[in-house]
């Protein structure tokens, strides 16, 4: 019998230790993915306000996402964390203002911060925590400040049309660092902004040069940045 206990502790123990590697840090960098509302809302799809109203008319968070270097990324890394919303209890406010929701139909947010937190947040647990990892992308939003970058390049969210490359000069004459450009199209099939990556490192805090972009195929030459 003492011998049958001292295996199974033995297997107890090498089953915890194999769920702690299974969390540690398997990831080369953070995408800090922003949206332009008014490119989400303008498709055929169309949009929802979420339940606390139409959002500010700023980019809104879509998500903090770890990455490989070779353009692949992990995904759903921990089925035994899910999204809490008493663990966030204290920035719920926030993150109706700065992380809305979009979708239809019209929801309060709590099923887009457990999408992501599945999908994206446990896959950087070890680093940061649910609390964290939230806090964090509130912080690197505010941080940059991205519509008032581009409003101060001459940038502005009218219904014009802008280079790719200009949208990325006046990113990088900011914060050092070249961002990635994501374009979909209106229900006219107009190209137009609709998400901006900028790269973070793996502690969730410093913006570092993308090691690779994503993929903007769907950008013309020059996007229009619409209004919202």
């Amino acid at each position: 019998m003492e011998f049958k206990n001292s295996t199974f502790i033995k297997l107890f123990l090498i089953v915890q230790c194999l769920s702690v590697f299974g969390l540690a840090q398997n990831f080369d960098f953070f995408y800090f993915v922003q949206q332009w509302p008014g490119s989400y809302c303008d498709t055929q799809r169309s949009c929802c306000y979420p339940t606390t109203g139409k959002p500010d008319t700023d980019f809104g968070i879509h998500g903090l996402w770890p990455n490989y270097n070779n353009g692949s990324y992990p995904s759903n890394c921990d089925p035994n964390s899910p999204f809490k919303q008493s663990t966030v209890s204290d920035l719920i406010s926030s993150l109706q203002k700065s992380w809305p929701t979009l979708a239809c139909p019209s929801g309060n947010g709590l099923s887009f911060w457990s999408h992501e937190w599945v999908k994206h947040g446990t896959c950087s647990e070890a680093v940061l925590g649910q609390h964290g990892y939230f806090k964090s992308a509130l912080r690197l939003k505010a941080q940059i400040g991205l519509l008032q970058i581009l409003l101060g390049a001459g940038i502005n969210p009218d219904g014009g049309s802008y280079s790719i490359s200009s949208i990325q000069n006046a990113v990088r004459n900011a914060i050092g660092s070249t961002p990635g450009v994501e374009c979909n199209v209106d229900a006219s099939g107009n190209s137009q902004l609709y998400q901006v990556y900028i790269c973070i490192d793996t502690s969730g805090s410093n913006i570092i040069e993308c090691p690779i972009m994503p993929d903007s195929d769907r950008c013309d030459s020059a996007i229009v940045f619409p209004a919202f």
